[in-house]
């Protein structure tokens, strides 16, 4: 009598159909297979079989190989515990899908409990260092690749001229200042520098409409991409005050929608001549000076606003002008961060004051895209430097120029501005006698932000401002009565008027250019 099969259960497709079973799945066919390798390895002879001419030991039999499954598949991986499998599933080109499955082997699982292999030798273990360079694999800085057009390189070498202008320009005079053949002709220059009035004269005579018009920065616009837009056209029979919101870090578009023409401004306000604001103090940089007032900047001072206001145009009475002021300045800039919209305008009435006097409409334009290009410590991580900015910024006035590189006090004018501010003396000796030294020379840092972007060659660790778009929206004129001595009521008047259309243009166009941006527009100080 025949014995039973061990498994009476049969495996053959036609043989289960005959019996009424269901088909039998590829993946516990396999699973069969492995458990009868194992079992086949396991009664396997350690050695091999055979007569040979000595009694020598034979080496021990090979475990048969097997191929492991490729772990970069396009398909779901399942881990069975109890049997350490590992299972597969992916298609082919012809869209069948299949399923593989494998021993899960401990290299593949990812989980390895040494950090550094061993080896058995025959003096004992030998334990293997660190493997160089595993750090730059695993570094966070993401670097430029070498095949970048020449368009974005070029781009990226102007807006790096603009960001450093200062430094290289006055490195270069300190050069020539190094050059004996040149001193018969730095000391009358120096001269002139220190008694010249062009910075707040109004007269623009230094202005270049070359060098605003020169291709070079439409490259620097494109670099973001900028973009300038009005809502209305501006008759040029009035006076105008631009007020650009928010600063930023640097306030990239400012200098790109009023100091160039790249972005088209001559051609949307027709016979309007615009001017950006800048620190007087910059117009006592040597060699940059010339730079800035070929670009037609001129100085933020009261008496240089009026002057610009009050000259040129068709009846030489300051019709057709136009003055743009980062109203926020330099406190604004500390609250310039990524998708957050901040502005320093709730005390901020000089302008108001300065347009109804002059009798110039007020004209609001908001930035959509400014505080997204820089990253800057936070104060409520770093509350210490927070308080110490503001306190330098309060003494000395530092800031940073509106569509440049920070700006920095020339000799002459710190000492002018050390002298004059008894709160910066107070601040000093209240300093040496509770905090020491220490805490004194901090208080000398830069009211600047402590900011960060990218970098020319990466795109996390730098000065250069990210690539990101910037739409810089002029709203609607507010219309002012000309007083000579500006009312109260008037001016808070005004003032209302034009908070109300910055918020116009921010409700209006925020769903265009700001539709990821998650705060609201806020109004402090």
């Amino acid at each position: 009598m025949a014995s039973s099969p061990l498994n009476a259960e049969p495996s053959r497709p036609h043989e289960r159909e005959e019996q009424h079973l269901l088909p039998k799945t590829y993946v516990d066919a396999a699973v069969e297979n492995l458990n009868g390798d194992d079992e086949k390895e396991k009664n396997a002879p350690s050695q091999y079989i055979g007569q040979g001419e000595d009694d020598a030991p034979r080496s021990p039999l090979r475990k048969p190989h097997k191929r492991n499954g490729s772990l970069r598949v396009n398909g779901l991986r399942n881990k069975t515990s109890a049997q350490s499998l590992l299972v597969e599933k992916f298609q082919d080109r012809d869209g069948e899908h299949l399923t593989s499955i494998n021993p899960l082997d401990s290299e593949d699982s990812g989980q390895q409990t040494q950090k550094s292999p061993s080896r058995r030798t025959g003096g004992g273990e030998l334990v293997s260092g660190r493997r160089a360079g595993a750090g730059w694999e695993r570094s966070g800085i993401r670097w430029a690749p070498l095949n970048v057009p020449l368009k974005r390189r070029l781009q990226t070498l102007v807006v790096l001229w603009h960001t450093l202008s200062i430094a290289i320009l006055l490195t270069a005079f300190f050069f020539l200042c190094a050059i004996p053949l040149f001193w018969p002709l730095l000391f009358p220059y120096i001269l002139h520098l220190l008694f010249s009035t062009a910075g707040h004269s109004g007269t623009l005579s230094r202005r270049s409409p070359l060098l605003r018009s020169l291709p070079i920065w439409s490259l620097f616009a494109s670099y973001f991409p900028a973009r300038l837009h009005r809502s209305q056209v501006l008759p040029p029979t009035r006076k105008y005050i631009f007020g650009y919101h928010p600063h930023g870090i640097i306030s990239h578009g400012a200098f790109a929608a009023f100091v160039t023409e790249a972005l088209g401004f001559a051609q949307l306000f027709p016979g309007i001549t615009n001017t950006l604001l800048t620190l007087d103090s910059n117009f006592r940089i040597p060699l940059y000076r010339d730079y800035a007032l070929a670009l037609g900047l001129a100085s933020v001072s009261r008496e240089s606003c009026e002057n610009l206001l009050a000259r040129g145009g068709p009846n030489g009475e300051g019709m057709g002008r136009a003055i743009t002021i980062v109203v926020g300045g330099a406190r604004e800039s500390l609250d310039a961060r990524p998708d957050t919209l901040r502005l320093v305008l709730k005390r901020r009435k000089g302008f108001v004051k300065l347009g109804i006097r002059a009798g110039a409409d007020l004209v609001p334009v908001l930035a959509f895209g400014e505080n997204n290009l820089y990253d800057q410590v936070r104060p409520e991580t770093h509350p210490v430097i927070h308080q110490m900015q503001l306190v330098v910024k309060k003494a000395l006035g530092f800031t940073v120029r509106a569509g440049s590189a920070p700006s920095f006090p020339t000799p002459i004018s710190l000492a002018r501005m050390v002298a004059s501010s008894r709160a910066f003396v107070s601040r000093v000796r209240s300093l040496q006698a509770s905090r020491g030294l220490v805490l004194m020379s901090l208080v000398v840092l830069p009211q600047i932000p402590l900011f960060h972007a990218r970098g020319v060659f990466n795109y996390d660790v730098g000065m250069m401002p990210y690539r990101t778009p910037l739409n810089i929206v002029v709203g609607r004129p507010v219309k002012v009565a000309q007083q000579k001595v500006p009312d109260e009521a008037y001016v808070d008047e005004i003032h209302g008027l034009y908070v109300a259309e910055l918020e116009r243009l921010w409700r209006e166009w925020r769903g265009e250019f700001a539709a990821g941006m998650h705060g609201d527009l806020e109004f402090v100080e």
